[in-house]
């Protein structure tokens, strides 16, 4: 099992490149799990984790869901009561 990093670290990344490098991996993730070695695969997750963890920090409105994909979203836009909110306000 290794345990290099690989690459800038997340906090350290402007904006742009951490948006860019999120995309990346996810681009590169399927590749990684199939085709990679474990050691490639552990770095490949570590790295992921890290720059997803920075994004949701630096970017918590991107990252949240679009209410039309929540339970409470699908119930309000359709009338439905939603437990804790009041939809007839």
């Amino acid at each position: 099992m290794t345990t290099d990093t690989q690459g800038i670290p997340a906090a350290d990344l402007p904006d742009d490149d951490l948006r860019r490098e999120v995309a990346h991996l996810h681009e590169t993730r399927h590749e990684a799990m199939l085709n990679g070695t474990e050691d490639a695969f552990e770095v490949h997750t570590r790295r992921m984790l890290e720059l997803e963890q920075e994004f949701l920090r630096r970017f918590p409105s991107d990252s949240a869901p679009d209410p039309a994909r929540t339970r409470a979203g699908s119930r309000e836009s359709a009338g439905q009561e939603v437990p804790g909110r009041d939809v007839s306000a």
